[in-house]
């Protein structure tokens, strides 16, 4: 009997050990997402946050994909790091690499459902650990749908965005400031309103190699024009304005802005009221001309609320909505190291030593239109903003835990 006994224990001990090694050999997939950050430390792509196509928060979900070595989009290594997540579920939020070393990952802002969530999280790579650092200065709100952009003495600048309101409805508004978090000295400061554009969200901002910043298109009470792009001066805390010519691209949100490898083009890419052909678009900074470059290779479909970097010789664009995860990669390599003719690849080939960027780049995101591509994806992304009023924080509720929604927002979400 006792024979018996042991000879199931050992059985069972085994079965055990094989799940785990199956589990262990089985690669991390995550799923499909928008409104996520992506912030590139030390050739890690790390992804946290966002929202899944079902609208829902995407739970502690904290990954990186390693852009020190080569791959192919079709078969994608990602490394798993939820385990060590302390950050609550949430989207829309700001993200940064800062700190005293330029080796930390900011967090600020986003929403969160029902849940309490620090204003500012710390990730330090090589400690592998979140903390919730301690920052003085002027009492801050919290915004969310806003880019984070990282100056060239460790300032983090966040602009606008949606933030709610202080009646006991906790309607969301547009904000007209400017936050500046020192991530050296951990300090709060606010950067100067005279001349701004009107408050948006949704909008694209790159930092340029001059120490300004420029903003493009976003959200205010309609689509916002790429006729016009503004430029602060981090330097001189002013703002500037541009007039643009070409070909200008068609209002819109929910698209991307990367700093070219020369440092006098922004690239644009996706959005709404955009279709695969004219998702791609160039502004000259030399003359603030727009113009579509020649591509070449397999053109993706067009993304909105997706997040881009440039990464070596490549833009790199991560999830978002728009595409089918089952016949398109959650990453996207465009190769633009040949101004003349732009490639899509699914190679990503490193180089033979670290080069940098003129400047740090970040991405933006934002709500639909009817162009053709994505009348399947209307009914969807109808509902984004409705579910981000859902999932708000908890003393921004009603009794119910639900977000009731500004009657302004309510048709162009």
């Amino acid at each position: 009997m006792f024979k018996m006994i042991a000879t199931y224990i050992i059985f069972w001990v085994l079965i055990q050990l094989l799940v785990e090694i199956n589990c262990q050999m089985i690669p991390f997939k995550p799923k499909q997402r928008y409104l996520h950050t992506a912030t590139l430390i030390n050739n890690k792509l790390y992804i946290l946050g966002g929202f899944y196509l079902n609208h829902k928060l995407s739970g502690n979900e904290f990954f990186y994909l390693d852009f020190s070595v080569p791959f192919n989009t079709q078969n994608l290594l990602w490394q798993d790091l939820s385990s060590i997540n302390i950050v609550p579920p949430h989207g829309a939020a700001a993200t940064v690499k800062g700190g005293a070393n330029n080796n930390t990952l900011f967090l600020y802002g986003g929403v969160s459902k029902r849940i309490i969530m620090e204003l500012v999280y710390a990730y330090d790579p090589q400690e592998n650990a979140w903390s919730t650092p301690t920052i003085v200065g002027l009492n801050t709100i919290r915004k969310r749908n806003l880019i984070g952009i990282m100056d060239y003495n460790g300032k983090m600048y966040l602009w606008s965005g949606l933030v709610f309101d202080n009646n006991p409805k906790g309607k969301l508004t547009l904000a007209d400031d400017m936050l500046i978090l020192d991530t050296i000295n951990l300090n709060w400061g606010k950067g100067s309103s005279v001349g701004a554009p009107t408050p948006r969200f949704n909008y694209a901002a790159v930092m340029l190699a001059n120490n300004s910043i420029i903003y493009l298109g976003g959200y205010g009470n309609k689509e916002l024009e790429l006729s016009e792009v503004y430029i602060y001066d981090t330097i001189n805390d002013s703002w500037d304005i541009k007039e643009t010519s070409g070909k200008i691209p068609s209002n819109r949100n929910g698209f991307s802005a990367v700093l070219g490898l020369d440092g006098q083009k922004i690239i644009i890419f996706g959005g709404t009221a955009t279709d695969a052909e004219n998702s791609l678009c160039i502004l000259n900074l030399t003359d603030f001309e727009w113009y579509i470059p020649k591509i070449s290779g397999q053109i993706p479909k067009g993304r909105m609320y997706h997040q881009a970097n440039v990464i070596g010789n490549y833009m790199v664009i991560s999830f978002g909505m728009g595409y089918d995860q089952l016949t398109e990669s959650d990453i996207l390599l465009l190769d633009i190291n040949n101004n003349d003719e732009y490639t899509w690849t699914n190679d990503f080939i490193t180089l033979p030593s670290s080069s940098s960027v003129p400047s740090p780049t970040v991405t933006q995101l934002s709500p639909p239109t009817n162009s053709p591509i994505l009348q399947q994806q209307s009914v969807a992304v109808g509902t984004i903003l409705g579910s981000l009023f859902d999932d708000s924080p908890q003393n921004n509720s009603d009794d119910n835990g639900v977000q009731e929604q500004p009657e302004k927002w309510n048709l162009k979400f």
